[in-house]
């Protein structure tokens, strides 16, 4: 059980760098980067209708969303950390 709980205290601490959070956006979230970001142009899709979508293109979009969703919550949970505190 305390390994366990090791083991989810270390994912947490890297769930909570925002360093390597913004690396992953950089990298993973914005990538390829030519012609335009990837999860730019599935975002214009989805906002223009998503038609012909297929599990491929929303797995891509979860895929290179996920770290600016990371990067959400770690914002979302400083800030609600910090107004609690005060």
């Amino acid at each position: 059980m305390q390994s366990l709980l090791r083991q989810f205290g270390k994912l947490m601490e890297i769930l909570n760098n925002w360093k390597l959070i913004i690396l992953l956006c950089l990298t993973l979230g914005l990538a390829p980067f030519f012609p335009e970001p990837h999860i730019y142009g599935k975002l214009k899709w989805i906002l223009g209708g998503a038609q012909g979508m297929s599990f491929m293109d929303w797995f891509d979009v979860l895929l290179h969303g996920s770290p600016f969703l990371l990067l959400a919550r770690v914002i979302f949970t400083k800030n609600f950390k910090t107004k609690n505190q005060e």
